[in-house]
């Protein structure tokens, strides 16, 4: 039976979620339907536009993502110091972006007086608010009912168009964040969808090598993808805001798996091409790790074993589930 979604989500443990989200049935909702030959591709588009503009409102970044033809794969930063640092004019105001408010929110916004009842409500909707704005579960709902509900529209129907829980996994260090975010990043590459990953659509890892040429310093502002997560550069870092390795070591690290070939997936770089980073013209240092079968391998946690150990123990968990 599923454990539910607060006992696998613990920021004291860990600020990043892998989670993915599949179509009903896994049908080619997002894509080509192959046996209607019907082309759903501009879905894609919807999700990426809803996606990336997300994290103006919630206190959630995007560290990479995917979005493939029945199903989608996003990596999460969840800044929960940002939220609390919000003024509650400025969470009321994120939530009336999202949602109705109430009467008193909306009083509140218009600077009108409220009664002493009026502000002791107010406080409660405030502090409800700022918990959701940082919650990954309410991320993934108000995005994948947009979606359903452009989509449901489009073909004149209703029911379901996502299926009901999202999977989400806690990544714990550096090289489980790494290792997943280098698996998302190829996913179009592995399902033959695009052939390097610079030129796989609706995906992380192109928007940021359409950055990286413009500039030859190893990891220069204009670098970072204003809607993404950026690079800070600076390994161990114990997960502070920021991806823990420069920019281009991260592209020469997804560059050096993509050319692994794997028996359980249909594509993989060819081994004629050149690295990555000598394809874009950036200086660039040798990154050898390992991403692979990131879902397979990890069940609601990915890191090291005594990571894991430590956060179940802290969750409550019974048992560890590693794979």
């Amino acid at each position: 039976m599923p454990k539910p979604r607060k006992a696998q989500v613990s920021l004291d443990a860990t600020p990043y979620y892998h989670c993915v989200s599949r179509c009903v049935r896994r049908a080619f909702l997002c894509g080509l339907d192959q046996l209607t030959g019907k082309n759903y591709e501009h879905r894609r588009g919807w999700l990426e536009s809803k996606l990336l503009s997300l994290p103006s409102i919630f206190s959630i970044e995007i560290a990479a993502y995917a979005i493939m033809s029945n199903h989608y794969h996003v990596v999460l930063y969840v800044d929960a110091q940002r939220a609390k640092n919000w003024s509650d004019y400025e969470v009321a105001e994120r939530w009336h972006k999202l949602f109705r408010g109430s009467p008193i929110s909306t009083k509140f916004l218009k600077h009108e007086v409220l009664s002493e009842g009026e502000q002791i409500v107010l406080d409660l909707l405030i502090a409800k608010w700022r918990e959701r704005l940082q919650d990954i579960s309410w991320f993934m709902r108000v995005l994948n009912e947009a979606v359903a509900r452009e989509a449901n529209r489009e073909d004149q129907c209703s029911g379901r168009f996502w299926e009901g829980r999202f999977k989400s996994q806690a990544l714990l260090d550096e090289k489980a964040l790494l290792a997943c975010m280098a698996y998302v990043d190829l996913n179009p590459v592995r399902a033959k969808m695009a052939r390097t990953p610079e030129h796989s659509d609706h995906t992380s890892i192109k928007r940021r090598y359409q950055k990286a040429v413009k500039a030859q310093d190893p990891n220069p502002p204009e670098q970072q993808v204003k809607s993404l997560l950026s690079f800070n550069g600076f390994p161990n870092n114990e997960f502070k805001k920021g991806l823990p390795i420069p920019l281009t070591d991260y592209l020469a690290l997804v560059d050096w798996t993509g050319r692994i070939i794997r028996e359980d997936k249909r594509g993989a770089l060819s081994s004629t091409l050149p690295p990555i980073l000598d394809r874009l013209c950036i200086d660039h240092q040798e990154w050898l790790k390992l991403s692979k079968g990131f879902e397979k391998s990890y069940k609601t946690f990915a890191g090291a074993l005594d990571k894991m150990r430590q956060v179940s123990q802290l969750l409550g968990h019974k048992r560890l589930r590693i794979s």
